[in-house]
């Protein structure tokens, strides 16, 4: 598996982001990049951490910036799928809380 990788698929007013390997300071823009493109063409932009092994706060900064943005196009971003050191760098920060689906948030 590559360092970081992310894919994108978008259907509808659905994205579906999937970042894989680490996301850190090396990734950032990388990400960034991928999760701004994802808000840019959907209303609903779901991220799915499964595959994510490493976050740090260049992850974390680059999810919060694309939820801000989704939420200013009156759209939404959401994490699906965090786990062991993902999930608990969400939670620390408060991001996973911030960004955990409400109802129906991953039917898009």
């Amino acid at each position: 598996m590559a360092r970081f990788e992310a894919a994108t698929s978008v259907e509808g007013q659905r994205a579906d982001v999937a970042l894989s390997g680490e996301c850190d300071l090396a990734a950032r823009e990388h990400c960034t990049e991928a999760l701004m493109t994802a808000v840019g063409s959907a209303r609903t932009v779901v991220v799915d951490l499964a595959e994510l092994r490493f976050i740090d706060s260049s992850g974390v900064h680059a999810l919060v910036t694309a939820h801000r943005a989704a939420v200013e196009r009156g759209g939404r971003l959401n994490v699906v799928n965090a786990y062991g050191m993902v999930a608990h760098v969400l939670d620390i920060t408060g991001v996973g809380g911030l960004l955990s689906p409400r109802d129906g948030a991953r039917d898009g």
